[in-house]
Order: C-alpha cells, then sequence, then structure tokens
C-alpha cells in the first residue's frame, strides 16, 4: 500500500505549483462549502481568540485559514520531489543568532507552534544544522501516510523521534550536541499534567515537557516564528530567549513562549491550526496548583 501511495503521489508533487494550487482551492471549496469540515470548532476557536473581531471578520479568517491548511497539505505532498534549489527559494530563514549557539557547542531546544507550514520550517533549520536535528512528532494512524511523512520529514537528515519514545531514544543522543524541535503547543495528555495559564482570552493547559526539559539539560532555548509571505513562500524566524534554560524559574519560559506565540498568531491569525481543539480541556480550581500565569484565572 506504501509504494501504491508513494508513487501516486510522487507524481502528483511532479505537477508545477500553479496547477497544485488549483486542486487546493478545489479542495477548499469542497472542505469548507461542502463538508464543513470542523467549523464550528474552528469559529469556536477564533471566538475564544478573538472576541473583539466581528462575525464578519472571524468568517473571513476561518475562510483563509482553510485556504492555508489545504495548501500545508499540498505543499508537504510537494516536498517528495521538490529540489534542493527550488526549496531555498522559497524559504527563507534568519539563523545567524541560533548558529551562534551551535558554534559555542550548546545543545538547542527549538520551540514552535501549528503555524503553516511547519513542515517546512523544520525541513528549514535541519538544513541550517550541522549537529542532529532531533524532531519529536505524533505517530500517524494509518501505517503507510506515517511511512511516507517520515521520508517527507527526514529529506534534509532531520532524525525523527516519536513522542511514545522519546525517554528511549533521547539519551543515546544526549551524548553529543544536538538541536531538538518541539511543537510546544500541542495539548497534553491530561488536563491534570500541564501546565495552566491564559491563552488569549481563556485558560488552557500547555506541556511542561519543553520548559521542564530546557530547566533539567540546561539546554538553550530558541522560540520559532513561521509566517507566510505569500502563498507557498515562508519567513522563519529564530529568537533566542537564551542559552541556558535553568536560569529560569518554572513556569517562566512557559509563559514566555506563550506570549510569543499569541504574538505571532496575531499577526497572521489565518496562518494558525484553528482546527486543532486548543481549548479542549475546561479550567476547574482542582488545577490551582498548576496555575503559572500572573494573570488571574478565569472564574
Amino acid at each position: 500500500m506504501y509504494y501504491f501511495l508513494y508513487g501516486l503521489l510522487y507524481l502528483v508533487s511532479l505537477l508545477p505549483f500553479f496547477i497544485l494550487y488549483l486542486l487546493s482551492d478545489a479542495a477548499f471549496c469542497m472542505l469548507y462549502h461542502v463538508f464543513g469540515y470542523r467549523r464550528k470548532i474552528v469559529m469556536d476557536n477564533l471566538t475564544i481568540a478573538f472576541p473583539e473581531k466581528t462575525l464578519t471578520e472571524k468568517e473571513e479568517i476561518s475562510k483563509q485559514f482553510y485556504k492555508s491548511l489545504v495548501d500545508n497539505f499540498i505543499e508537504t505532498i510537494k516536498l517528495i520531489s521538490l529540489s534542493e534549489t527550488a526549496f531555498d527559494k522559497r524559504v527563507s530563514i534568519n539563523f545567524a543568532d541560533a548558529q551562534t549557539l551551535v558554534d559555542k557547542g550548546l545543545n538547542i531546544q527549538f520551540h514552535s507552534g501549528h503555524q503553516m507550514n511547519w513542515e517546512y520550517a523544520s525541513l528549514a533549520i535541519s538544513k541550517k544544522l550541522t549537529i542532529p536535528w532531533l524532531a519529536v512528532y505524533m505517530r500517524i494512524s494509518a501505517k503507510p501516510l506515517d511511512k511516507l511523512f517520515l521520508k517527507i520529514r527526514t529529506k534534509f537528515g532531520a532524525v525523527m523521534v516519536e513522542r511514545n519514545k522519546y525517554q528511549n531514544m533521547m539519551p543515546q543522543y544526549m551524548k553529543q550536541q544536538y538541536a531538538l524541535g518541539l511543537i510546544a503547543d500541542q495539548n497534553p495528555d491530561f488536563e491534570k499534567k500541564g501546565y495552566w495559564l491564559n491563552f488569549f482570552s481563556k485558560p488552557a493547559p500547555f506541556q511542561i515537557g519543553p520548559e521542564k526539559g530546557a530547566m533539567r539539560y540546561k539546554t538553550a532555548v530558541v522560540f520559532v516564528n513561521i509566517g507566510k509571505i505569500k502563498r507557498g513562500n515562508f519567513q522563519i524566524d529564530c529568537r533566542v530567549i537564551t542559552e541556558d534554560g535553568s536560569t529560569y524559574k518554572p513556569g517562566e519560559l512557559t509563559r514566555m513562549y506563550r506570549d510569543f506565540l499569541e504574538e505571532g498568531i496575531r499577526k497572521n491569525p489565518s496562518n494558525y491550526l484553528w482546527s486543532h481543539r486548543r481549548w479542549k480541556f475546561e479550567w476547574n480550581t482542582a488545577y490551582e496548583k498548576r496555575w503559572i500565569d500572573i494573570m488571574p484565572s478565569e472564574k
């Protein structure tokens, strides 16, 4: 099944971008207007994030989000056959400050969010690094598709670390200098396991692992913002936060990441994964000990 899927999508990936975007436009119409895929979830999320916006404004963000979502998939399929030269023309990355950390021999954690296209961002960083690029991911349940995406994600030498195998795999890589990529806006497995803080206008739990790892292993921390210049062209900004995560108190790095993520989303609200249920867990005073924000929780 994998080889059939790979062969089919390889042929699709050979199509020029303008043809692929025509297919994307058609898929958007089906996804948004016909099937209404997760439209209620998207609008509910936008209402929480932007209560000040009118219904018309939120509907426009929603439409642009769905267009970006389909483009994200199409652009990822294009990576199957996209040359390194063509890739470089479509992705700009400011990596000088992060390179300084590499040159100093530091281990680095890169924290990004579900901004599109995150696959291009991971590949762009892996191309820049001269040390192992370890990208944590969640396995796709469909094995042929999971195998295909692993092939795409390792195109420029990244090492994919399955989230469920992280504890077993990481010790071998920690014996040498490394860079670790984390999509840090994933929901924790259980609401009681995360840090709680306001995300836009409503409390949400954040993964504790990224901050905990940076503090425990004294790694440098870099926040990554993915901006879309135009269709199929991206600007990756890497902001160095610290050379040593252990210099921060518990909760500080997570609050800083929240602020950084919100800043990027506000600049380009349609470029975030709004179909992802970021507020799937409801705040409860039983989680009071997990509250780390400097602002009061929603009552």
